[in-house]
């Protein structure tokens, strides 16, 4: 048997995606002074890579399949097959965004003012590339980290710099001049392992599963009992993917109802469900979507 040769990302979001496959049904559990984690699936051979080296080490096959941001593709080049985009990261489900940012007293307002400067960042190849299509001339230096910590002590003019929120960056007293990147992870594939059949099928079925347990982050289902006469202004209330399921209970006079929504709203739907009659309300998470 052929394995496939899986990359997990090594480092802050390491966690959440050994998370990600446990609920899309892979346990990967790494092992003591080890980068080669044990997962129980036969077809699959895993390694512990940072995300910034995962691109090159899937585009020359020593990985057939990996996760890194966007951010790590652009900067190395690497010639990968992007397989599907994953929204997670350590801490929200929202895209990071790497950031030009400033001294909050600096005069710079635009990239332009920055022509002269010195910028640091660990992004450094696309950096250039991005400063140079905008026509600013513009020293960009390697940044090993604290990279916020050089702009705050006046080391370099300006950082370019991954953010969720911007709350840490607010904290120090810093500025963003503006949005360069939004990243989110993706599933990155070698050309040659997309083009092999039994590959492409695992590849595939690794794709559905992580993308199943990701969407149903986002939704529970709900289930309720209520009379007959009260149904369509039940229903009325009630989002979902095509249409509530609704059946009868032994009590004909009663029905059962089932449905998905988004989790945001329940908090709502709940107490407008329950004055309209609805009984014996239950709200469960899902493990996966399709």
């Amino acid at each position: 048997m052929t394995k496939l040769k899986l990359g997990i990302p090594k480092g802050s979001l390491e966690e959440a995606t050994l998370a990600l496959f446990k609920q899309a049904g892979w346990t990967i559990a790494p092992r003591s002074r080890n980068y080669y984690p044990e997962v129980d699936d036969p077809e699959l051979a895993c390694a512990l890579v940072r995300a910034q080296e995962m691109a090159p080490y899937v585009a020359s096959g020593t990985l057939d399949l990996g996760l890194t941001g966007l951010d790590w593709i652009l900067e190395t080049e690497a010639q990968v097959a992007e397989v599907c985009t994953l929204t997670y990261s350590k801490s929200s489900n929202q895209p990071s965004r790497w950031v030009l940012l400033v001294r909050e007293e600096s005069p710079v307002r635009s990239l332009a003012d920055l022509d002269g400067c010195k910028v640091a960042t660990e992004l450094v190849g696309f950096t250039r590339r991005y400063f140079a299509e905008h026509g600013v001339r513009a020293t960009v230096e390697f940044s090993w980290g604290a990279t916020e910590a050089k702009v705050v002590e006046g080391l370099v003019d300006a950082a370019v710099e991954i953010t969720e929120t911007g709350s840490t960056i607010r904290a120090h007293g810093l500025r963003i001049v503006e949005d360069l990147l939004f990243t989110e992870t993706r599933l990155i594939a070698n050309p040659a392992a997309m083009a092999d059949p039994a590959k492409r099928a695992k590849i595939d079925q690794i794709a559905m599963m992580l993308q199943a347990a990701l969407a149903a982050r986002h939704k529970v289902a709900l289930k309720l009992n209520c009379r007959a006469a009260q149904i369509d202004a039940i229903v009325a209330l009630l989002p979902s993917l095509h249409a509530p399921t609704v059946s009868h209970l032994y009590d004909r006079e009663w029905l059962a109802v089932e449905t998905i929504v988004d989790t945001a709203s329940v908090r709502v739907l709940i107490p407008r469900l329950r004055a309209a009659g609805a009984e014996g309300i239950l709200e469960y998470e899902l493990r996966k979507m399709l």
